[in-house]
């Protein structure tokens, strides 16, 4: 029997092959052919209509992180293919599994600078694990094949498949790949060495003020019951870094936060005076250590990562220890020791407890700020009972600093990239791949009017998406740096903002403003009572900063500290 399909029918059966159920796009005319056999034929997968290809590649990456699933999704040639740039940068930086389908120009006008021409393959390339240009339909299946199991090995991340017009418009016999043959990528799919995990687990036993940094590559590798069993085992306080969280249940007698440059203090100060650091799924980029040649001085540190080019490209490692962060603990547990370390842990309560004091839920103010709405949020989600994605800036690391996160993946943030306007995107990836999760968007201002226009994409696929703007009238971790370095020389940095809740309301989405501490909970519970998306716009002080800041260059125990309350007259 004739099994003849066109190229745009090969994707749709090559996604259904692969598990898809729901892919993020915007149509055009170089891809149109593969749209058209997505009707024509009837496809059992559900396409989500952006408003902009930028919230396609985040959905994709929020729809990826918060299932584990890969994520997809789908642009035409020239600026369609661009447009989905950036968010393929934030899955790169974030290793987060996502295959991006874009149309491209018939092949006979490839470099002839045709309409909505552009070299996908070139652009993308810095920004993914590996890319295609297909301009013969019979390679088109394998290519497919080949992206799903690229992003979603070894160490995850994105890959684009570029695919000329006429490619879609032909015909071939089609027959999916059993197997996959690529004989330059061997992702490290085995356990560790085993000398390097003995040599581990012995410095873990000989330590006096043992740490373990854990890092995304933990839930990446669903091993967050070992590493709690490994804490627990030999009593070794865990730090985070900030796309960590979640790994370890913060409210763990255990958990001492996450750390780096706008991380807990106390975290900061184990960090650097740790004899053993085991770092774990962690990349131990500058945002965690601060200055490289002066992170963790007293430390031998292991690290256990996937990805070979980790090891020791940032930090002096100890004992490298290359593989997957759930096979890596199995093996170590048995042949780590029960531990006690009742001064160490005594040295940490003592760090926490000059933190608390200079916290500035402590203080007593009347003033709206951002910290008290995140902990109100933390409160009226039964604890930490949802998933929370962010923007970038201050409102995010008041996020993380105030909600406490226990569940895995229950943070999606833009990590290494720190991309403004990841947030409202993200959570409909978020919500699509969770349809029974709360998700609520934390964003800024400034990051949300970059993608707010995604509004549409929430009302047209009914999402209940709660959105909890922090609204300073600042770009506000900028406006910070221009107080701290620039004497507060506030260029480019104040910021125009439309009346949110007649935005939402243009779009159908009821809304409130808060100006008042007394109203924030009420408020985030109305939101959680209204059937479908709501919006809350916090009116909150202007000039608030993050504290811990570590300086950029400067070290970790270097920060700029919160003044404590009898010192205090206002923000310095």
């Amino acid at each position: 029997m004739s099994n003849v399909k066109t190229g745009g029918q090969i994707i749709w059966e090559c996604l259904l092959k692969e598990g898809v159920e729901v892919v993020f796009g915007l149509p055009g005319g170089a891809i149109l052919p593969a749209y058209d056999d997505l009707m024509k034929y009837e496809y059992p997968i559900h396409h989500v209509l952006v408003t902009h290809e930028q919230g396609a590649s985040h959905m994709a990456d929020g729809y990826a992180r918060a299932t584990g699933r890969t994520g997809v999704c789908i642009a035409t040639s020239g600026p369609g293919a661009t447009n989905l740039i950036t968010g393929l940068a934030t899955a790169y930086m974030d290793s987060s599994p996502v295959v991006a389908i874009t149309g491209q120009v018939p092949t006979s006008l490839l470099g002839r600078d045709g309409f909505q021409e552009a070299d996908v393959q070139g652009v993308s390339l810095p920004v993914t694990k590996h890319n295609y240009l297909i301009t013969d339909i019979r390679d088109l299946a394998a290519a497919i094949k080949e992206a799903f199991y690229i992003a979603g090995t070894g160490r995850p991340g994105p890959v684009l498949v570029d695919i000329c017009k006429d490619v879609l418009q032909a015909s071939i016999e089609f027959e999916y790949p059993e197997e996959i043959y690529l004989p330059g990528y061997k992702p490290n799919l085995n356990a560790p060495d085993e000398t390097s995990v003995a040599r581990a687990a012995q410095l873990l036993n000989e330590a006096k003020k043992p740490l373990i940094v854990a890092g995304q590559g933990v839930s990446i590798a669903r091993a967050e019951k070992e590493l709690r069993q490994l804490a627990e085992k030999a009593n070794i306080p865990v730090a985070t870094s900030l796309l960590g969280i979640g790994a370890f249940p913060s409210t763990h007698p255990l958990a001492i936060s996450w750390g780096g440059m706008h991380g807990e203090a106390y975290t900061n100060y184990a960090m650097q005076d740790c004899d053993v650091m085991f770092a774990i799924g962690a990349r131990l980029d500058d945002r965690l250590t601060g200055a490289f040649d002066t992170f963790a001085p007293n430390a031998k540190i292991i690290h256990v990562d996937l990805d070979p080019a980790e090891m020791g490209k940032n930090i002096t490692i100890h004992t490298p220890v290359i593989g997957d962060a759930l096979l890596t603990l199995k093996m170590l547990l048995p042949q780590v020791q029960p531990n006690e370390h009742p001064a160490w842990l005594a040295q940490i309560a003592d760090w926490k407890s000059e933190s608390t004091d200079r916290d500035i839920i402590a203080q007593e103010t009347d003033e709206l700020v951002a910290p008290y709405i995140m902990r109100q949020l933390w409160h009226a989600t039964d604890e930490g009972d949802a998933t929370i994605v962010t923007d970038v800036g201050q409102h995010q690391m008041w996020e993380a600093q105030y909600f406490h996160h226990t569940k895995r993946r229950s943070l999606l943030t833009s990590g290494g990239l720190g991309t403004m306007g990841y947030g409202l995107p993200a959570a409909i990836g978020a919500q699509m791949g969770l349809p029974d999760e709360e998700i609520w968007v934390v964003a800024g201002d400034g990051g949300f009017q970059m993608t707010m226009i995604e509004l549409s994409t929430v009302v047209q696929e009914r999402l209940p998406i709660k959105i909890a703007i922090i609204n300073n009238g600042y770009l506000g971790m900028v406006r910070q740096w221009q107080d701290v370095f620039y004497n507060k020389r506030h260029a480019g940095t104040p910021l125009f903002n439309p009346d949110f809740v007649k935005l939402a309301d243009a779009y159908g989405i009821p809304g409130k403003s808060i100006t008042r501490k007394e109203d924030v909970y009420d408020a985030i519970k109305e939101a959680q009572a209204t059937d479908g998306p709501y919006l809350l716009d916090f009116q909150v002080e202007e000039f608030t900063n993050v504290y811990p800041m570590v300086a950029p260059g400067k070290s970790n125990a270097d920060m700029i500290r919160r003044p404590m309350p009898n010192m205090m007259e206002g923000e310095e």
